[in-house]
């Protein structure tokens, strides 16, 4: 039974897409042809994205909000949604869609409209990090320097797999030392010495990448997994394995399941990478999953987890 009124929060610049005005005119159309009845908001450099959804969810009285755009875009609009106890649905435009892929929510305009049209709505664990919310990962240490690198490549040649890939390697040729962290991982402390720690929420990612621990996400626990080497050699071992799909815990990565992860770095302010978004957080850095979970859109009869 699809809501009686969703209201569209589109980013026009996620992805490798056809440009704006072509896109929100097929947006437009197909969500019609849906028998939706539904306004598009285009982001502006005026307001934020967080900003700018709030302002829709405040102003339109809709029942649903709907993101389209990348993992960036849905991360914010599924704060907001959490705000305000709105359901959300997904429409995929960005260049990985991780998390619209782990629920089967198609990545082609079409199908993402009609999972809104005909889908159910599920129930998700939430994670957040510093009080900030993240549906897929959160990170330290080499991957946020990775998506610093990438917003230049994107720059010079445009968004890509294959220009994110790129990013990776510039980024792991500027590595310099691993961070020194003092974590809790459920009460219990341990030092660690690694240039990542990397906190899964996705099941559907370990799997795309053939690590373990996604059985413990299905059942509400973030995966937290730090690179054991910490050499340049070993980090670019360790990217291509990830790439491959042929990393192996115990080598590459050392893995634990935990409800609350606090890392406690050396460095008052530490950059942190969220849904592959950067900002900088202070000491210590805690990852905890939300209470109430958040409701989204998926195609009916779904088990993706």
């Amino acid at each position: 039974m699809p809501p009686s009124k969703i209201c569209v929060i589109l980013n026009e610049k996620s992805g490798a897409h056809a440009d704006g005005d072509q896109r929100r005119a097929r947006l437009e159309q197909l969500l019609e042809e849906a028998g939706l009845d539904a306004q598009i908001h285009c982001l502006t450099p005026d307001l934020s994205i967080l900003d700018s959804a709030r302002k829709a969810a405040r102003d339109s009285g809709c029942a649903m909000l709907v993101a389209a755009g990348g993992d960036g875009t849905i991360g914010a609009v599924a704060s907001v949604c959490h705000e305000v106890g709105l359901p959300m649905g997904v429409i995929p435009q960005g260049t990985f869609n991780y998390f619209a892929r782990g629920l089967d929510i198609p990545e082609d305009m079409e199908g993402a409209v009609q999972v809104l049209a005909t889908g159910v709505l599920r129930d998700l664990p939430l994670g957040e990090v510093n009080g900030k919310i993240f549906l897929n990962n959160a990170s330290l240490g080499i991957y946020p320097m990775i998506l610093r690198t990438r917003e230049g490549v994107y720059q010079r040649w445009g968004r890509s797999r294959v220009a994110a890939y790129w990013s990776v390697i510039l980024a792991l040729a500027g590595y310099r030392r691993p961070l020194m962290m003092r974590a809790r991982i459920d009460g219990q402390e341990q030092l660690l010495r690694t240039p990542l720690a990397f906190v899964a929420n996705s099941a559907y990612q370990l799997d795309q990448f053939n690590l373990d621990g996604a059985e413990e996400i299905r059942k509400g626990r973030f995966v937290l997994l730090t690179s054991k080497g910490a050499r340049r050699g070993d980090l670019v071992r360790a990217a291509a394995r990830l790439a491959t799909g042929t990393a192996q815990r115990g080598e590459d990565f050392n893995i634990v399941a935990a409800q609350e992860i606090v890392l406690e770095t050396r460095r008052r302010r530490v950059l942190v990478a969220r849904d592959g978004e950067k900002e900088v957080m202070t000491s210590p850095i805690t990852f905890r999953l939300r209470d109430t979970p958040l409701r989204v859109a998926v195609p009916a009869g779904d088990t993706a987890a």
